[in-house]
């Protein structure tokens, strides 16, 4: 099974951010293609039917929405292709719903509307140079798109399609615009993408950057620590050798003795079964005593005797990261799966009900999973008996990974839909270990090419944009 594969990576344009939350949400939501933020909002239930937005147009940015539809007219011109007012109020009313569900305050409805009209010109201009570049697209891989989208939103096609008419979209439609959208994203890789590259050198600054970043508010850090207790009515002298005995175990631990063995030696503390260790948190959730003590250690280093009520404590930096960073201590899952592909000889419904009964003859002892594996699956791992190996946190997608994070060792899943198929998944084992430094320096390489992808792409768009002839137009009168 191909791990991590997104079809659609969503990218975030800059142009129209401000410095403010909702300006940043704001900014997403536009940067994202019309298709998506109306994938997105694709859900089971009616909520999402909009209300006509009635006469707005960019030049008519304060009108209230309902009333009777206007008349579809021209609002600006991309070398020689129109934006036409019905475009501009579609994506606007998009636009608004995903605002909504996000719980962001709405900006003023003249603001949104220009900041939609210039990110479908821009989009527009796109569009136009892939198809004059060469790029193609395949039933076959908007077929595969379409499939995306809809396990995506957790539905059968034919739900979508269903879902797609009860929102007043047509499925060609549909399919259209999801077609462009593949064709930007290739020109996208083509132009921007396949340029990025990520140096070892760049790694090694990242890494220098987050280590030596001491901004207590984005941080997670984990803490071992060894307490001495002093008792509430201690006198001077038990104090003092309270304080004593915390020196020597500090200096032991600066001279490199293993910090865990001193924890089981000197402290009071219940964490000192741990090691001493109080678990990775953000650090805000440390008392602002033991992050005063440790701001300017690295990882290793060594704080203390500091003093608190509760006695003298020995801090260790066991762990110290940007939030969002990868880890080092991480768990691991050894899994198998078999998957079906759906094709027209084999739909959904009938995939599910295969591996169901698959399932049913595994519990019963009459069926071995990895036999099954071998003749069933479509995926490569079928000569190995589904065999997934050992794998990291994010090696799969979501709605996979999802669903095998909720298994227990040994347990099997119900059959479950993915962009790929259909799977049945069984967990063998978990582990918990350290990333090397290989794996490590890995997904800093994939932190960092996705940031590049990002500013390039806002770079190229506005380029795009820049070179494109583009004449508004009054509203008639």
């Amino acid at each position: 099974m191909t791990k991590y594969f997104v079809p659609y990576r969503a990218p975030v344009c800059n142009g129209a951010a401000g410095t403010s939350v909702r300006a940043a949400l704001l900014a997403l939501l536009l940067a994202l293609p019309v298709l998506l933020v109306q994938a997105q909002t694709l859900r089971p239930s009616g909520q999402l039917r909009a209300p006509d937005a009635g006469g707005a147009s960019v030049a008519g940015a304060g009108a209230a929405t309902g009333g009777q539809r206007q008349a579809d007219f021209i609002v600006a011109v991309v070398n020689s292709e129109p934006v036409t007012n019905n475009e501009v109020r579609a994506k606007l009313i998009r636009v608004e719903q995903q605002l909504t569900q996000q719980g962001a305050v709405l900006p003023p409805r003249g603001e949104l509307l220009r900041q939609v009209l210039e990110r479908l010109i821009s989009d527009k201009a796109q569009l136009q140079l892939a198809r004059t570049s060469g790029v193609r697209v395949d039933d076959n891989a908007v077929e595969n798109a379409v499939l995306g989208v809809a396990q995506q939103n957790q539905m059968t096609i034919e739900e979508l399609r269903r879902r797609l008419t009860a929102d007043g979209i047509s499925y060609g439609q549909f399919r259209s615009e999801l077609k462009d959208e593949l064709l930007v994203n290739r020109l996208r890789q083509r132009e921007v993408d396949s340029r990025v590259s990520v140096t070892e050198a760049d790694i090694d600054q990242f890494l220098r950057d987050q280590e030596g970043n001491n901004d207590q508010s984005s941080l997670e850090i984990n803490l071992a620590q060894i307490l001495v207790a002093v008792p509430e009515n201690a006198t001077p002298e038990q104090v003092a050798a309270l304080q004593a005995k915390a020196t020597q175990a500090a200096d032991r631990a600066r001279a490199g003795a293993d910090f865990a063995a001193l924890a089981n030696e000197f402290s009071d503390s219940p964490s000192k079964s741990a090691g001493g260790q109080m678990g990775l948190r953000s650090a805000e959730r440390y008392p602002p005593l033991f992050l005063e003590a440790t701001k300017d250690l690295r990882t290793g280093g060594i704080a203390g005797p500091v003093r608190s009520g509760a006695g003298f404590h020995i801090l260790k930096v066991v762990e110290k990261r940007q939030a969002g960073m990868p880890g080092v201590n991480i768990t691991q899952t050894h899994a198998r799966h078999i998957l079906l592909r759906l094709s027209p000889q084999l739909n959904e419904a009938a995939a599910r009900e295969k591996l169901a009964d698959i399932k049913k003859r595994i519990a019963a002892g009459q069926l071995d999973f990895a036999t099954a594996a071998r003749e069933n699956s479509a995926d490569g791992s079928a000569k190995d008996g589904g065999d997934l190996g050992w794998t990291n946190p994010g090696s799969f997608v979501p709605e996979f990974e999802q669903v095998m994070n909720g298994l227990a060792p040994g347990q099997v899943s119900d059959p479950l839909t993915s962009r790929f198929g259909v799977h049945l998944i069984q967990v063998l084992e978990r582990r918990n270990t350290q990333l090397s430094t290989r794996d490590q320096r890995e997904m800093v390489r994939n932190i960092l090419r996705e940031k590049k992808q990002e500013e390039a792409y806002a770079l190229w768009a506005q380029e795009v944009r820049g070179r494109a002839y583009v004449e508004y137009r009054e509203p008639p009168q």
